[in-house]
């Protein structure tokens, strides 16, 4: 029976493994073994931390709003509560960066929800 070479395919995924673990420390960029293990659990690690980051940045959000709230005499809940009571469609990124950037803005966005509400 004739010998296959798989040289060319085998080098190539060896390759393309070593290259994307070349910033790894010690064997784990050297040893294919290694290196497609870390690989590996490299990019199941990307997955699940994609959806951690944007967990994260609506809490993040969530915390800015609550403290530039606070400052203005309200607290989180009755605000967001206002906004929909209000009608205003603001997302939490955009309150974020107005609580931030514009707190004049903001004040005038928190007095709109304290009508709302009645407060």
């Amino acid at each position: 029976m004739t010998r296959v070479k798989v040289s060319k395919t085998t080098r190539r995924r060896h390759k393309a493994v070593l290259k994307a673990a070349s910033g790894y420390r010690a064997s784990r960029s050297r040893r294919y073994k290694a290196a497609k293990e870390a690989v590996m659990h490299s990019m199941a690690y990307a997955t699940a931390h994609r959806r951690l980051k944007k967990r994260q940045a609506r809490s993040l959000a969530i915390i800015r709003i609550n403290a530039a709230a606070n400052a203005n005499g309200i607290n989180y809940s009755t605000f967001m509560h206002g906004l929909k009571q209000a009608g205003v469609d603001l997302d939490r990124k955009s309150l974020s960066e107005l609580a931030i950037r514009e707190p004049v803005v903001f004040t005038e966005i928190v007095n709109t929800a304290k009508a709302a509400v009645g407060d």
